[in-house]
């Protein structure tokens, strides 16, 4: 079965009266050498299951399934579940859960393949949702080898992003602070059914196995990175107070300093090591 012919993905939308849900961001890959080099990227180890988000009618599924242990794939699109039966029925290492990934309670999902071995996650993001989830799974304190993810290049620019560059940003420190980015290839609209209007890329995340920056106060650390990029615009104690308004401007420029930052510095310009360490001070004026 080719799913990545045209003429067979019209059909069984036909067959089982499917169409493209712009609501859920449904561009289907026609390209197989893509839909093989991403199935390649998701992990170094064939013994290890995935969690595939957005199977749509299983184009990348069944290259994940011939590839690996088990696949669990969480598709949102309840007219879709008949379509991925037949699609996917040569397989027998393949659940299919009609469910919402942000509504999901993934510990008990991934309970069973967690206690069979490395888990990975594999997931073509809607564009409108890509952080959200992403934060989601990076916030989840699941042990997840990697996140490969194919999203809209600007946001696999900003997930990519070093400190100071324009496009570095809130979801580029956490990320880092849960692991590393790394974009792998670029993915043209053309590849696609229906073509979406952007170009698309694929960047895969490795999870650190132990954090290199651990704050003393993770919810501190992270209102810092929130505070730090909702107005960046401002200088970095500007932007603090109105993340930390029962500091106020004063402390939250000592706290700078104290970091070993220039008051009119931007928070653009920390990585997340800087983050952590100016968060632990902030967390020690907070409980003063």
């Amino acid at each position: 079965m080719n799913l990545c012919d045209v003429r067979a993905v019209k059909n069984i939308m036909e067959a089982f009266g499917l169409r493209f849900r712009k609501e859920f961001g449904q561009n289907f890959l026609t390209n197989p050498m893509i839909v093989g080099d991403i199935a390649d990227s998701c992990t170094d180890s064939a013994d290890e299951s995935i969690l595939e988000i957005g199977p749509g009618i299983g184009t990348l599924t069944r290259e994940l399934c011939a590839r690996y242990k088990q696949v669990l794939a969480l598709e949102i699109d309840r007219g879709l579940i008949p379509a991925l039966s037949y699609t996917l029925d040569e397989f027998k290492n393949v659940t299919v859960v009609n469910e919402d990934v942000m509504k999901a309670d993934l510990d008990v999902l991934l309970a069973p393949y967690f206690e069979a071995g490395g888990v990975s996650v594999c997931a073509n993001l809607p564009y409108y949702i890509t952080t959200p989830i992403l934060m989601k799974l990076l916030e989840s304190g699941l042990p997840f080898r990697y996140i490969t993810v194919m999203i809209q290049s600007e946001v696999a620019d900003r997930l990519t992003a070093k400190a100071g560059s324009a496009a570095y940003g809130a979801i580029t420190a956490m990320l880092n602070y849960y692991g590393t980015a790394q974009r792998l290839f670029t993915v043209s609209a053309g590849n696609f059914m229906p073509p979406p209007s952007v170009n698309s890329a694929v960047v895969r995340i490795k999870l650190h196995e132990q954090k290199p920056f651990v704050p003393k106060d993770e919810e501190i650390f992270r209102r810092t990175v929130r505070a730090a990029f909702e107005q960046r615009r401002k200088t970095l104690p500007n932007a603090l107070s109105a993340g930390f308004p029962t500091l106020g401007k004063d402390a939250c420029t000592e706290a700078v300093v104290k970091a070993g930052h220039r008051p009119d510095i931007r928070g653009e310009r920390l990585d997340v090591s800087e983050f952590v360490a100016l968060s632990d001070i902030i967390a020690e004026m907070i409980s003063q």
